[in-house]
C-alpha cells in the first residue's frame, strides 16, 4: 500500500494512524477533519497530502493547503477521486456512514473506527470490506480460531461513574463526563462510555461484522483485557494489550504486520484485575441490549436518539440519566426495521424529530 485516505485526522486514531503510517512509509493523499485547524495544517506540513477537507467553509482561509474543500458532498468526492485503495473512517457519529458507503461502492478498503457505519446501516454494509480498528473487535478477530464459539465478550472500562454512587448520576454535568478513569477521548464517545452505549454500539458492530452468535460485555477496570472467546469445548481465551489504538491500525494499515508495537502487558506489575457486572441501575441501556441483539435492524434507531439526547443533555435541556432513557422510549415507538439504505436516513431523521421534540 502506499497511501491512505484519512477520515477524522486530529481525532486520537487519526493522529495514532499518521504516526503509524509514518513508521510505514505510507503516505497520505486525503485529509479529512472538522474544526481544529492549527493541528492540521502541522499534519499537512508533515504528509504532504494532494487534497484536504474540513467542515466549515469560512476555515478554508486558514488551511495552509492549495487543494481545500469542505462539507459532507466533499468527502464523497475525495473518497471516489482518490487513488488510494484504503480508507481509514475515524469520522465521530452518522456523518461516517455516507463516507463507509461511498468507500465500498468505490471497490476501496474501510479500516473502521466510526461506530454509527455498522450501527446504524449494518444490513446493507459489505463488511468483507471492512477492517476494524476498534480494540474490542480487533481483540475478537485476533482470538478467532477453526473451533466453535460458544460466547464473544467484550470489555468496558465502566466509564466516568463507574464508582459513583447511585443517587449521584442524575446530578452528573457534561464535566462529570469527561472525566474517563482510564484514558483521554473526544466529547461525544466519553459520554457514550458514561451511558454504555458505547458498549451498546460494539456489541452490535459485533454482531455484523462477525455474524449471529452470544455476545455480551463485562466491566475490566485496567482495560488491559480488550476481548474474550469462550469455545464450546469450555475453554476461554483473552485478548491482553496495553491500551493503544496503534495495534489495530498497524494491522488494517499492513496485513503482514510483524513489527513489535507496544510492549508487552507484565501481569507481575498488573498484580490483578478486577471484573464486574454491567448493571442496569447504573447503566440504563442495558435493559434494551438482548432485545437489540434479536433485532440488529434497530440500531438506526438507537443511534439516532442517542446524538438527538446527548444534544440536548449537553444543552442543558435534560439530565445525564435522561439520555438512556430516551433512547429506550424511541427504541420502543419505532420498531420497523429499514428495508433499504435510503429507509436508514429517513428513520434517522424521524427519531431524531422525536427526540428533540419530547419532553
Amino acid at each position: 500500500m502506499s497511501s491512505i485516505v484519512l477520515l477524522g485526522s486530529t481525532g486520537s486514531i487519526g493522529v495514532n494512524t499518521l504516526l503509524v503510517a509514518k513508521r510505514f512509509g505510507i503516505g497520505v493523499e486525503v485529509l479529512v477533519c472538522g474544526k481544529n485547524i492549527e493541528l492540521l495544517n502541522e499534519q499537512i506540513k508533515e504528509h504532504k497530502p494532494k487534497r484536504v477537507v474540513i467542515a466549515d467553509k469560512k476555515d478554508v482561509v486558514k488551511v495552509n493547503h492549495s487543494c481545500v474543500r469542505y462539507g459532507p458532498e466533499a468527502i464523497l468526492e475525495a473518497i471516489e477521486e482518490a487513488e488510494s485503495t484504503l480508507v481509514v473512517n475515524a469520522l465521530v457519529g452518522f456523518l461516517g456512514l455516507r463516507p463507509t458507503l461511498k468507500a465500498i461502492e468505490c471497490d476501496k478498503r474501510v479500516a473502521l473506527a466510526n461506530k454509527e457505519s455498522l450501527v446504524a446501516s449494518g444490513a446493507f454494509i459489505d463488511t468483507s470490506k471492512i477492517q476494524p480498528i476498534d480494540s474490542e473487535h480487533f481483540g475478537l478477530w485476533y482470538l478467532l480460531q477453526e473451533r466453535p464459539v460458544s460466547k464473544m465478550i467484550i470489555t468496558a472500562s465502566g466509564g466516568a461513574f463507574r464508582d459513583w454512587p447511585l443517587e449521584k448520576l442524575a446530578h452528573a454535568t457534561l464535566a462529570d463526563t469527561q472525566k474517563h478513569p482510564n484514558w483521554s477521548m473526544g466529547q461525544k464517545i466519553t459520554i457514550d462510555s458514561a451511558t454504555m452505549v458505547n458498549k451498546m454500539f460494539e456489541l452490535l458492530e459485533a454482531r455484523w461484522l462477525f455474524g449471529e452468535g452470544q455476545y455480551d460485555a463485562i466491566i475490566e477496570t485496567k482495560s488491559l483485557i480488550h476481548a474474550l472467546i469462550d469455545f464450546k469445548d469450555g475453554s476461554t481465551t483473552a485478548h491482553f494489550a496495553n491500551a493503544s489504538m496503534q495495534l489495530p491500525i498497524a494491522y488494517a494499515l499492513d496485513a503482514q504486520m510483524d513489527e513489535n508495537i507496544l510492549a508487552h502487558v507484565d501481569l507481575l506489575k498488573v498484580s490483578s484485575l478486577k471484573f464486574r457486572k454491567i448493571e442496569k441501575e447504573r447503566y440504563p441501556i442495558w435493559e434494551i441490549k438482548e432485545d437489540l441483539l434479536q433485532n440488529p435492524y434497530l440500531g438506526v434507531v438507537i443511534n439516532a436518539a442517542n446524538e438527538a439526547a446527548i444534544e440536548k443533555f449537553i444543552t442543558k435541556e435534560i439530565g445525564f440519566m435522561d439520555i438512556s432513557h430516551n433512547i429506550i422510549e424511541a427504541y420502543e415507538k419505532f420498531r420497523d426495521a429499514p428495508k433499504s439504505i435510503d429507509d436508514v436516513f429517513v428513520q434517522d431523521a424521524e427519531v431524531r424529530s422525536f427526540v428533540r421534540s419530547a419532553k
